[in-house]
């Protein structure tokens, strides 16, 4: 019976330590999904003030005549 609750005893330990080893590469991986959705969100708001922007050029550019 002893022999047994060791045994358990030694696999939970080496299921800790395998879980550790998993962990730290998932926090990674997570840290890096919501630093990437940030960089989307920031694209995204690039790109709507470039469309807001870009409504305003013809107006702009009417002032020029071509010479011809």
């Amino acid at each position: 019976m002893q022999d047994t609750v060791a045994e358990i005893s030694a696999a939970s330990c080496e299921q800790s330590d395998g879980i550790g080893q998993i962990n730290a590469p998932l926090a990674q991986l997570d840290q890096m999904t919501q630093q990437n959705a940030a960089l989307i969100e920031k694209s995204a708001a690039a790109a709507e003030s470039l469309r807001d922007q870009s409504g305003g050029l013809p107006q702009a550019i009417s002032v020029f005549r071509l010479c011809g």
